[in-house]
């Protein structure tokens, strides 16, 4: 997707801030900075968005938002990429996590779930360790991946570009001189 259709898709800065119901958060979000697509602010939407996706906890998007007010990132690509953990993809996504986490730690990963209050309150106890410390780790590798991937892919279009351009100098001063 291009930059100028993500563009159109996201709400401005002026919408945002039209909304009554978000007029108590005035001064956080009135900052420009915070809705400008540049190299800096997407990749770091881009690490915080991948990292608060792979956390198993609820309200994501306000750690999100929470995160890329302080470092300055894009607001709505950080939550926006928080979505890629949905009520879909949550399952197998916290899944893998679990076994990658228990995996690192060297434990014996559950191989049976159950959503029943019994098991709840005791095998909760045996899976939260491996399940946090292997999204918090996948989470990391994610959200660097993504940084690394943004920034990479922004300067190759910045060079593409300017090649563009000095073709069609050339292209122009032949003419010209013809």
């Amino acid at each position: 997707m291009a930059l100028k259709d993500l563009k159109i898709k996201i709400p401005s800065r002026e919408e945002i801030l039209a909304i009554n119901s978000l007029k108590f958060m005035h001064g956080l979000i009135s900052e420009p900075n915070l809705w400008h697509f540049n190299r800096r602010s997407a990749a770091r939407a881009a690490l915080i968005g991948l990292f608060c996706a792979m956390i198993p906890m609820p309200f994501q998007m306000v750690l999100a938002a929470f995160l890329a007010f302080y470092l300055t990132a894009n607001i709505p690509l950080s939550i926006g990429l928080v979505w890629i953990s949905n009520p879909i993809t949550m399952p197998p996504l916290f899944f893998a996590t679990y076994k990658f986490g228990a995996w690192l730690l060297g434990t014996e990963p559950v191989e049976s779930f159950e959503f029943t209050t019994e098991w709840l309150a005791n095998g909760l106890a045996v899976v939260w360790m491996p399940l946090y410390f292997g999204s918090a780790i996948a989470g990391i590798l994610l959200g660097a991946t993504g940084y690394v991937s943004v920034r990479f892919a922004w300067r190759y279009r910045v060079i593409q570009k300017w090649k563009r351009r000095a073709k069609a100098r050339q292209k122009r001063s032949k003419q010209e001189t013809q």
